[in-house]
């Protein structure tokens, strides 16, 4: 009888309320998997959670890294990226949030990490790992005749009493925080974007015309800041057979998760290093949302306006 693998060592940076109610629960769930440390830049809120899922908590990056094998992170993307390069260098397998960094600069210092180490990498676009997505994109991806697509995604997590209403949220709003999920579906059905054309609205209100290499075209609407009235997720194709909606976002994103890690596990264990939502995938990603910023921040009177929730 062959010996059953070696649980494969996970430790989890971030203590936040997403590490919370989805990281630590999904870690503690997967098979396969031993959630075995946090770190996190508050001390007392990573001693807590680890001890809440009999873990150890490390106050040394250096010294939680080298208690793991694989790192899933929960904090903002410009914290993510930085420490995911000194993850990927000391060979630790990555299971990233969206987005993966803010900027093309830090991407590719991150990508070139991962590929310069050899580990897998997995980029939790949560709805990439729900089953009925993933059943819908099956579906469409054997019919012919997509001309385009639309996503809007209408979110209130800048509203005060938000538990997502967090500092890298306010400052880069549903660009970043959003639209990854629109683009990466987006991405998925009718193929790469090679362009995008971007525009502002109100607050964080913002408008992306994706151009596919397959000749579709697709538009992207997010924002942070709606009435919670009028919160909600759309996206459809349409073509000649007429149109098809993509599932909900699930309510229940630690069984998407726990997903995600069962296959950066298995990859982990075989020496795969690709996967269709890897590290590359998300600095591709992360390209589009730049390209849309840089017009964005070059709009007239860009800057002046109120700020969504602190302004």
């Amino acid at each position: 009888m062959a010996t059953p693998a070696r649980p494969l060592r996970f430790g989890l940076v971030g203590t936040g309320h997403w590490a919370r109610i989805t990281h630590a629960p999904a870690l503690t769930s997967t098979e396969g998997i031993e959630f075995a440390a946090v770190w996190g830049r508050n001390r007392e809120a990573a001693a807590a959670l680890a001890a809440e899922h009999t873990a150890t908590s490390y106050s040394d990056l250096d010294a939680f890294l080298a208690a793991v094998d694989a790192v899933a992170f929960s904090v903002p993307p410009h914290v993510q990226s930085a420490i995911a390069v000194r993850a990927a260098s000391a060979g630790k397998h990555l299971l990233l949030e969206k987005p993966i960094a803010t900027s093309d600069a830090d991407a590719g210092t991150l990508v070139r990490a991962v590929q310069d180490s050899g580990v897998a990498s997995v980029v939790f676009f949560t709805a990439r790992f729900q089953a009925d997505v993933r059943a819908w994109l099956a579906g469409v991806a054997k019919q012919d005749g997509w001309a385009g697509g639309c996503a809007v995604w209408l979110g209130s997590a800048l509203h005060e009493s938000s538990p997502f209403n967090t500092p890298w949220r306010r400052d880069k709003g549903g660009l970043w925080d959003l639209a990854p999920h629109a683009v990466s579906l987006l991405w998925a059905c009718l193929g790469p974007v090679v362009s995008v054309t971007a525009d502002a609205g109100r607050a964080d209100v913002t408008h992306l015309v994706l151009h596919h290499h397959s000749g579709a075209t697709s538009t992207v609407t997010v924002t942070l800041s709606a009435p919670e009235a009028a919160e909600g997720f759309d996206l459809y194709l349409w073509g000649e057979l007429g149109r098809s909606d993509a599932p909900a976002p699930t309510n229940q994103p630690e069984t998407a998760l726990r997903v995600a890690l069962t296959e950066l596990a298995d990859n982990a264990r075989s020496g795969r290093v690709t996967h269709p939502c890897d590290v590359q995938f998300g600095r591709d990603v992360g390209h589009v949302l730049a390209g849309a910023q840089r017009q964005i921040d070059a709009l007239p009177g860009a800057g002046d306006s109120e700020p969504s929730a602190e302004r």
